[in-house]
């Protein structure tokens, strides 16, 4: 049975990855490290120390081919693909083995490009809608139906 791992830090859809993942019967695990501790009727709660990263690889040590990983962070889901794992956006779109490196050179190039001009006044993500929860949770539902399947 695969198993859903959640990168839970600031993540807006753990309610929805919970209701899909009770109709299919299938584990959680939601990640949070000592500064976002979340508790869960349903899934797993792993809190994890609050240093660099530490959340993203235990999170990755613990996934395994075949499992789910939710995230917003282009490195976990590369080292989630690497796994063998599949790997889905807060927004409903997938990682892949095509799309990762592209990602991850555009992360970089963005990151170059703040510190070369000193500005580090980003403008935060804009305000999360209804339809933006819609769509994940569609393409969530039909990422868990192909894993499903697979098996």
């Amino acid at each position: 049975m695969p198993h859903i791992y959640v990168d839970a830090d600031a993540c807006p859809v753990v309610t929805k990855i919970e209701n899909v993942a009770k109709c299919h019967n299938m584990p959680v695990t939601l990640f949070c490290d000592t500064n976002h501790i979340l508790q869960s009727d349903y899934s797993e709660v792993k809190v994890i120390g609050a240093g660099a990263d530490e959340v993203d690889f235990a999170l990755v040590n613990s996934c395994r081919a075949g499992n789910i990983v939710v995230t917003q962070d282009y490195g976990v889901a590369a080292m989630a693909l690497a796994r063998g794992a599949y790997a889905i956006n807060q927004d409903g779109w997938l990682y892949t083995n095509e799309n990762i490196e592209g990602l991850l050179a555009k992360r970089h190039f963005i990151k170059k490009m703040r510190n070369a001009t000193h500005k580090h006044h980003i403008k935060g993500p804009r305000k999360r809608t209804v339809g933006d929860d819609e769509k994940f949770t569609q393409a969530f539902e039909q990422l868990l139906d192909k894993v499903i399947d697979f098996q």
